[in-house]
């Protein structure tokens, strides 16, 4: 078992008893997977269902939106199709309820243990751009280096904008180039330039470094905070 459903809250037996069980195999799944200090995709998934669960129980129309239908007889028998909600029962909406205010804490609590595990990771990493900063800084180059240094991940890196809740947000996009190997002579700067020479359509990249000082699960965790702390470090240059 790996991510909950979207929909686990209506999906299939609404039981309390069968649900406590399916999210503590999940919570278990999180769990390990935060001691290995991976965070993703966990993070971001806890993250969807705390703020789902919370809205549902702020509206309880949303709720009766998402069970299924069935058709009813009487009206198919009359070549009328006609959807009749299950949401009616007033039983099935106090085992929801009961699963809701068992599952939220239960959310809260892993989410607070890998925002934890996060801001930790982020403490350790360090931010700077490579060489003269570009005047245009949504499109260019990051890199990624964690220890022992001996190599660099490269990425072509272009910063997009969307709007959520009527405000302008920044996500980024990022394309793997290559991993080069590293030593004294070979410098950051260098390994600009040459990008410069082989790739003629940025000719004045930006160019960016995410270092960090500690080894991290590399796709799981530190790829993912490298990519929003270029984010943020172009967010406040803007």
């Amino acid at each position: 078992m790996e991510n909950l459903k979207d929909n686990w809250l209506t999906d299939g037996l609404i039981d309390f008893e069968y649900k406590k069980y399916v999210l503590l195999a999940y919570f278990r799944k999180v769990k390990d997977s935060f001691h290995r200090v991976e965070l993703y995709p966990f993070l971001s998934d806890l993250v969807f269902h705390y703020r789902n669960l919370v809205a549902l129980r702020e509206n309880k129309l949303i709720l009766g939106e998402s069970f299924p239908k069935e058709l009813s007889i009487e009206n198919l028998k009359r070549l009328e199709i006609n959807y009749r909600k299950l949401v009616e029962d007033d039983m099935v909406m106090r085992e929801i309820e009961s699963i809701m205010e068992y599952a939220l804490p239960q959310f809260k609590a892993s989410l607070d243990e890998g925002s934890f595990i996060y801001e930790y990771v982020e403490s350790k990493c360090e931010v700077s751009p490579i060489g003269l900063t570009s005047l245009y800084a949504n499109e260019g180059y990051l890199f990624v280096t964690q220890p022992p240094e001996s190599e660099t991940n490269i990425y072509h890196y272009q910063i997009t904008f969307f709007e959520q809740s009527n405000e302008p947000m920044r996500g980024i996009q990022t394309t793997f180039i290559e991993t080069c190997a590293r030593n004294l002579a070979l410098t950051y700067e260098n390994l600009k330039m040459t990008l410069i020479k082989k790739h003629t359509e940025l000719p004045n990249p930006a160019a960016y470094l995410v270092l960090s000082k500690l080894k991290f699960p590399y796709m799981q965790t530190l790829m993912p905070i490298a990519k929003r702390l270029l984010v943020k470090e172009i967010s406040k240059a803007a």
